[in-house]
């Protein structure tokens, strides 16, 4: 590959399951064109079981994540910053000042569903499968012959898609 890969920054507050799904997810799906992390603006400090579960149920990577604030990835240049937060659940949403273009993916966080194990599992599935749907149409723009604003207007739509 000629050029390299495209960093994407999956935000949210905790950094601890969706954006920490989304991070998994980039860097499979994106084979390699795509370089993803993620980051929190309140990191909790710890990786949320439920989402490790849900990617092992899916044979992805369970190692090498943690919770951590965006300072600690203050040097890497990010092109495209997704922000997770569900702003229905009432959440704030991280603001990053980086020349990023950004995008606000909301996404319901099961980290704080309660009921019976199914219901839980169930849960992050859902969550699982609308970033995966997302993240897909994600590494299938054309983004190479994209302008500035055309990807921001992708990344939005794509946004409101359910999965």
């Amino acid at each position: 590959m000629s050029q390299k890969p495209y960093n994407v920054l999956v935000l949210c507050t905790g950094n601890s399951c969706r954006s920490v799904m989304g991070e998994a997810l980039v860097n499979h799906l994106g084979a390699g064109r795509f370089k993803a992390y993620s980051a929190g603006s309140n990191p909790i400090g710890r990786i949320n079981t439920g989402a490790l579960a849900t990617l092992a149920r899916h044979d992805l990577p369970t190692e090498g994540y943690t919770s951590k604030s965006w300072e600690a990835l203050e040097g890497i240049n990010f092109d495209i910053l997704i922000a997770v937060c569900d702003s229905a659940a009432g959440e704030a949403c991280p603001v990053y000042l980086s020349s990023a273009i950004r995008t606000n993916w909301g996404v319901a966080d099961p980290g704080h569903v309660e009921g019976t194990p199914e219901e839980v599992i169930a849960a992050f599935e859902a969550t699982f499968a609308t970033l995966r749907h997302r993240i897909t149409r994600l590494v299938e723009l054309p983004i190479d012959s994209m302008s500035r604003e055309q990807l921001s207007e992708a990344l939005d739509r794509i946004g409101q898609e359910m999965g």
